[in-house]
């Protein structure tokens, strides 16, 4: 649908947008860079490369644009750009500011020429009409909404009646100040991000942002819908010089896409709709290729991206269904593609509309949808089906669960949560059942007897009559700055505490094996070699930080993991190397901490002295967006019912760092 004029052009957009999300790795978006704050002035590409005097893309190996990463120039392959431009556009790429050039190539992708094959614009608004609809049926309905917040209001007041003893810190007038402080900050940060959009791509005379709008949606979205399938293609290199080794959808090209979506000012469900699309025409495809009713066609670029990797795009799913073998659990999605037959045949002459109705037919057929799952096992079982409740490592209980009603539907992006503060089962579940999310999403249920002893043991100590007492006198106001400075604790409290450490050791124990086979899974690919997002709170956000230490401990690692959100962590600030693990993060790492949360200092006391705690003060580490939240959260329990309401204020599908405090009035 693209000349090869157009073509070069994304691709080169393409390299400026991979390049630009490492940057943003240590520097987001409206947020200064600590060389920035200190007067240094040291570019951007100065604090990506790892080489200061190298003067080409190829001497610097940590660069994502660079060769040896495999993410770029697969894709300039499948685009069909001349190999001797890959070069330059590399170069261009890591060496020079992306707003010098962003123009430029978006003039390219909206200039109509003569030599455009007939019937591409009909083609293009196809393809625009197909998202469109598709689109429609991955929304949320006000009333599907309307019910989520009810059903999380419901299990807050059900958490409110059963901790009706507070762990709330008394509140005195500087703590008040203190905490006034603290949210006028984050205004201040919140309102400069909102502008990142504008900042990311405009010039100082703005020019770039009226070029953004010269082009079409219809080619935006042209453009998004080929370079995922070129993401996906797998087409490796003929000199065999990339150390990439895994197939499937890398997270870092996903945050590159997310991040150009930006550029084009296309909602992040468009991008998703697309996904689900181009995976379920390549399943479509799989399906022909098994049947051996399409002929092979050396020139078509559908038939290089069966070549050059199709089982591998397939395999993106890993052990669940795509979208049309959804059956009963995707009536929509899959009444769709019947009725899409026509239009995606018509984009993808390869499957044609008699190949799509066959595959959406198949919606309704449980045999049809295990045949067409069987194919797209390349990855194992899939999360659900590796259990791994067994005694492994230590760890007695290691279980994901399917939540939401996403899955069977092609969705390309996993989400992964991992609750740490629970009293019984239902608290591995609900925290999360109603959040907003179009991702395919899993619970991780892991160890809960030791889970329930210890979160049972902290309520118990908090219902004593000596920490009610004490609590009383305001005696807690002075723990956490006690802890922070290192200072002695008063001889009553560290009694009282003496029957809570045991069981919180285990847990903490129990928390980092669980983070390390975590880590293992990923590795093996059981998500189905697609982006993940992981998010806990609490000893699940432990899990989550271990997991990050396990993966940074190869390179091979990096591409799978796309965002983390850590709430309530129990994990300490100095020696744990947060730089390590910012670095397998493609995109947003969050680490959310109330200052008022003094039982989760008091749990960790053993552990924190002057190591500093992520739950409760920031991680002043580049690239980790550190959210206070101690206007939201009373207490330690309090992340139990008021995570989903926090994941909304961080509005996760945004590019770039937000923290909406205009959810809080809602």
């Amino acid at each position: 649908m693209l000349t090869p004029t157009q073509k070069y052009a994304a691709g080169a957009l393409f390299s400026l947008a991979l390049h630009q999300a490492q940057e943003h790795q240590t520097s987001p978006l409206g947020f200064p860079s600590h060389q920035d704050e200190d007067g240094g002035g040291e570019s951007s590409e100065e604090r990506v490369s790892s080489s200061s005097s190298s003067d080409a893309v190829s001497d610097d190996t940590q660069l994502w644009v660079h060769q040896s990463s495999g993410l770029l120039r697969p894709v300039f392959k499948f685009l069909e750009i001349d190999s001797r431009e890959w070069g330059g556009l590399e170069e261009t790429a890591a060496y020079s500011p992306s707003k010098h050039h962003v123009g430029a190539f978006l003039r390219l992708l909206a200039e109509e020429t003569s030599d455009v094959s007939e019937g591409a614009a009909d083609m293009e608004l196809a393809l625009m009409n197909s998202i469109e609809a598709m689109s429609l049926s991955m929304e949320n309905t006000p009333a599907d909404y309307e019910s989520k917040k009810e059903k999380q209001r419901e299990y807050e007041q059900a958490c409110r009646e059963k901790f009706s003893t507070p762990d709330k810190m008394p509140e005195s007038e500087s703590k008040q100040n203190n905490m006034h402080n603290n949210r006028q900050e984050i205004n201040v940060i919140t309102s400069v991000v909102e502008e990142a959009h504008a900042q990311s791509i405009s010039e100082s005379d703005g020019k770039t942002l009226e070029e953004v709008k010269m082009l079409s949606y219809q080619r935006k979205l042209t453009v998004l819908y080929e370079l995922l399938s070129a993401c996906l293609a797998n087409m490796g290199e003929d000199d065999k010089k990339s150390t990439r080794q895994r197939k499937g959808y890398d997270a870092r090209h996903r945050v590159a896409l997310r991040l150009l979506s930006t550029w084009f000012d296309v909602k992040w469900i468009k991008m998703e709709s697309i996904e689900t699309i181009v995976a379920s025409s390549a399943m479509a495809i799989l399906k022909e290729e098994e049947s051996k009713e399409v002929a092979q066609s050396k020139k078509s670029s559908w038939a290089k991206w069966k070549r050059g990797g199709i089982i591998g795009a397939a395999a993106l799913t890993g052990g669940t269904l795509m979208a049309v073998t959804g059956g009963l659990a995707a009536p929509a999605i899959a009444a769709g593609f019947s009725a899409l037959a026509p239009t995606l045949g018509t984009i993808i002459p390869v499957i044609g509309a008699g190949g799509f109705a066959a595959v959406a037919s198949a919606a309704g057929s449980v045999a049809g949808s295990v045949a067409v799952a069987a194919s797209f096992g390349a990855a194992g079982a899939g999360l659900t089906g590796s259990k791994m409740a067994r005694r492994i490592g230590d760890v007695d209980e290691f279980e994901f669960k399917a939540i939401g009603e996403n899955h069977n539907q092609g969705r390309l992006g996993v989400e992964i949560s991992v609750s740490g503060f629970v009293f019984e089962e239902e608290d591995f579940f609900r925290p999360w059942e109603g959040q907003q999310s179009n991702s395919e999403r899993y619970v991780l249920q892991w160890e809960s007897k030791h889970l329930i002893a210890v979160s049972t043991a902290i309520q118990d100590w908090l219902t004593s009559r000596l920490a009610m007492e004490m609590m009383k006198q305001g005696a807690m106001m002075t723990v956490l700055s006690s802890l922070l400075m290192a200072l002695a604790w008063p001889a009553t409290l560290l009694v009282l505490t003496d029957f809570i450490d045991s069981k919180w050791t285990i847990a903490l124990n129990r928390s980092d094996k669980a983070g390390k086979l975590l880590a293992e899974v990923l590795q093996k690919g059981l998500q189905g070699q697609r982006p993940v997002t992981l998010v806990g709170f609490s000893l699940g956000a432990r899990v989550v930080f271990r997991c990050l230490q396990i993966l940074a401990e190869s390179e091979t690692n990096v591409g799978l993991v796309e965002r983390v959100v850590l709430l309530g962590a129990p994990i300490s600030i100095k020696d744990m190397n947060w730089e390590a693990t910012r670095k397998v993060v493609a995109g947003r790492y969050v680490n959310a901490y109330s200052t008022n949360d003094w039982m989760l200092g008091i749990a960790f006391r053993a552990n924190l002295l002057t190591q500093g705690l992520a739950g409760i003060q920031p991680v002043n580490v580049p690239g980790i967006e550190n959210v206070d939240v101690t206007e939201v959260i009373e207490g330690h329990s309090s992340y139990l019912w008021k995570t989903q309401h926090i994941l909304e204020q961080l509005e996760l599908d945004t590019y770039y760092p937000v923290f909406n405090q205009s959810v809080l009035k809602s």
